[in-house]
């Protein structure tokens, strides 16, 4: 049987406890391992009623708990939720004690969870129409509840159909996976979960509840956490996208991403191989080798040299030489390669005009190079270090991986002093399909957005390009 506990947040709650202690269903007790009553320091008598209760009443295991200073509504969750994972508990039920929450529903929050259905499970006021509004349930409240789920389930990619309950029921085991401990001690923190809960992949289950306003204070700013909520699920996305440090989406993996979509370097070295004759390849920085393979397809031969060997590469390329391209081209690879790509790579290395030179010398003749470098005068750099916002990113052209920058000039620059001239450059625009990770299908508009986007670039390449693709060769081998 799982061991389930209630966490009781209580503020001010002196008049509504006692009532909402009793509410909590006789047949549901004996399932109950702990109850504890957090005060958030009131201002009030919350506390002296929890400990008249627990004295004169042993129907629950109860503890009755008051903190030193005010810890704020998420602060208070958290110093709950350590205490459930103290305790070794199995299921944390969130519980108001202001009464807005039907204890009575306990039953039916907590059964998904002792059926092991989900890892969270969210009483929901919106999931019968009408019931809601019938609870007394402002029109104002109502109407901003939808929208701001509506915008969080697109932004975020979740299909709830309310974020703004708090009568929840958690998996231990799920709150030891997440950061919890990182959010928000204020009111963001529900939110704040959900996503977090989400980004590890947990399952969130809602069961319909009944809705109840009452003569209780409400202690939540709508607007500032309408802008505080709105805020976070964007921040996520960015997140999830590659803006930002990342720390929201904690779970996302880092590794190195094939670009699929038409507008993006990938897919237009392709485009390129395929009006090439069959040719030795030499791919540095070939990551999980996807690209590599790509190229097999189309009849190429592909030797592959990257820092460590990523799952799958070896099906993927011909050959693999495990290097650290600082430390140059491994002598082990040879020479003579009709095409040497370096998509993406250069601006890993702290020394690419050297790194562009030995691959000179490893060309066939008539061979050529064909790098992919990001540019650093695109308009997101630019206005990022002239609002002193200068930071790196988990992906893109801030990536925190790259320690070279490159505009069109400097490159170009660049591959001449290694004896290098350009045969071909194109300029690409940013991956738009990057703007879906994270969200619901066909949120992105990424096929409007492309437009406009392909047009600022050919228009103003330097500031709009995303990246720019070359084709280099040796200098002797012009014309």
């Amino acid at each position: 049987m799982k061991r389930i506990g209630i966490l009781v947040v209580a503020y001010n709650a002196a008049s509504t406890l006692a009532s909402v202690l009793d509410r909590i269903p006789d047949d549901f007790v004996p399932k109950i391992a702990k109850v504890i009553v957090n005060d958030d320091f009131s201002g009030d008598a919350t506390y002296l009623v929890g400990l008249g209760y627990q004295q004169l009443n042993e129907r629950l295991p109860l503890e009755i708990n008051r903190h030193p200073s005010n810890l704020g509504y998420g602060g208070n969750q958290k110093a709950g939720y350590r205490w459930a994972i103290e305790q070794e508990l199995d299921i944390v039920v969130l519980l108001h004690g202001d009464g807005q929450y039907a204890p009575e529903m306990l039953p039916e929050i907590v059964a998904p969870l002792e059926r092991e259905e989900c890892d969270a499970v969210f009483g929901s006021r919106m999931m019968e129409k009408g019931a809601a509004r019938r609870g007394g349930m402002p029109l104002y409240k109502y109407v901003g509840n939808k929208i701001l789920t509506r915008f969080e389930n697109a932004a975020a990619g979740l299909e709830l159909s309310e974020w703004h309950s708090g009568y929840r029921a958690y998996s231990v085991a799920a709150l030891k996976d997440i950061p919890f401990e990182n959010n928000s001690d204020g009111f963001p923190f529900d939110t704040e979960i959900i996503l977090q809960l989400h980004e590890a992949g947990k399952r969130i289950l809602e069961v319909p509840i009944p809705t109840y306003y009452g003569d209780e204070i409400c202690y939540v700013d709508g607007m500032r956490y309408a802008k505080d909520v709105a805020s976070d699920v964007l921040r996520y996305r960015a997140h999830k996208i590659g803006f930002g440090t990342g720390e929201m989406a904690f779970e996302t993996h880092d590794e190195y991403e094939l670009k699929n979509s038409d507008e993006t370097s990938h897919r237009r070295i392709v485009q390129w191989f395929a009006h090439k004759p069959v040719s030795r390849v030499l791919d540095l920085g070939c990551a999980d080798g996807r690209l590599a393979e790509l190229l097999r397809a189309s009849g190429h031969e592909v030797t592959g040299v990257d820092l460590h060997k990523s799952d799958g590469v070896g099906e993927r390329v011909d050959r693999f030489f495990e290097a650290d391209l600082d430390h140059g081209i491994p002598a082990e690879v040879g020479g003579g390669y009709d095409v040497i790509l370096a998509a993406d790579v250069l601006e890993h290395v702290r020394d690419p005009r050297r790194l562009l030179a030995q691959a000179e010398e490893h060309l066939g003749e008539r061979g050529t190079i064909i790098a992919s470098i990001p540019n650093i005068g695109h308009w997101y750099p630019r206005s990022r270090v002239a609002l002193g916002r200068f930071d790196y990113d988990r992906r893109g052209i801030l990536d925190v991986g790259h320690v070279r920058f490159f505009t069109r000039r400097s490159f170009e620059r660049i591959a001449k002093s290694a004896g290098l001239a350009v045969r071909r450059r194109e300029s690409i625009g940013m991956p738009l399909e990057v703007f879906e990770r994270g969200g619901q299908d066909g949120h992105g508009g990424g096929m409007r957005l492309g437009q406009v986007e392909r047009a600022a670039v050919d228009v103003w390449p330097t500031m709009f390009a995303f990246q720019f693709l070359y084709e280099l060769e040796s200098v002797g081998s012009v014309g």
